[in-house]
Order: structure tokens, then C-alpha cells, then sequence
């Protein structure tokens, strides 16, 4: 689920869709309006299920999508190498999520312990900080 908001009202450290993936807002410069063209924004953002930088020119009264993305959490059931299956606590079903790199091996992820994970149209990533 999206929806469509002006580029003026963006911040950093929001969500936004570029190139049909949700960002997390990096950066945000605008520059003035000159004699004949509008104000525009220059968006630098970071993919938050792909990791990929992405950045976006639009005039600042350019509608862009904001992703509305679903925090939850769940019970971890059990962990393999590179995925844990994940039972949502909301209504309990079961999900299959790969585990960052960076918490592999850490404990932070083991069977029976509560964690919190994002959610954006079927897509699912383990948000531990």
C-alpha cells in the first residue's frame, strides 16, 4: 500500500518509492526557482529491503509515492543457516526471513525470542538494531 504526497513535504528519514522500491530518505536538497522553471528537490535515498542507493530530481510540487510500510513482530520458531522462520504475532502466521549479515552468529536471532521485522507487500526484513 502507497501513498501520494508532495515532494515538498518529504523529510529525512522517511519513507519514499523510487524506482518502485521503498527508501529511506537520506538526503534531501532543494534549489530556488529560477526565472524559468520551478524549485526542484534532489532525493538521495537508500533501498530498505535491497540496501541499493537510488536518487531522484523532481520539481517540488512533484507527487511521489510513500510507502506505507507495517512494523511488526513475531516469535522466532526456528533458524538455519541464512534464514529464521518467523511465526507474526498479529495473527500468527508463518514466514520464512533471510537474516542479515551483519546478525549472523551475534545470538541475537534464536528460536523462542521476540523480534521486530518490517513488512511492505510480501516483502520482509529483520529490523534489529
Amino acid at each position: 500500500m502507497k501513498e501520494l504526497t508532495e515532494v515538498r513535504t518529504l523529510k529525512e528519514g522517511r519513507y519514499v518509492v523510487m524506482d518502485e522500491e521503498p527508501c529511506v530518505i537520506m538526503s534531501i536538497t532543494t534549489s530556488k526557482p529560477g526565472k524559468h522553471g520551478a524549485a526542484k528537490a534532489r532525493i538521495e535515498g537508500m533501498g530498505v529491503f535491497d540496501s541499493q542507493k537510488r536518487t531522484a530530481i523532481q520539481p517540488v510540487t512533484a507527487k511521489l509515492y510513500v510507502p506505507v510500510i507495517e512494523r511488526k513482530s513475531g516469535q522466532v520458531l526456528s533458524v538455519s543457516s541464512d534464514a529464521a522462520q518467523v511465526m507474526d504475532l498479529g495473527n500468527y502466521s508463518t514466514i520464512e526471513i533471510e537474516i542479515p549479515v551483519e546478525l549472523k552468529g551475534k545470538g541475537k536471532i534464536e528460536p523462542g525470542k521476540e523480534i521486530p521485522f518490517l513488512h511492505y507487500e510480501g516483502k520482509y526484513k529483520i529490523d534489529i538494531k
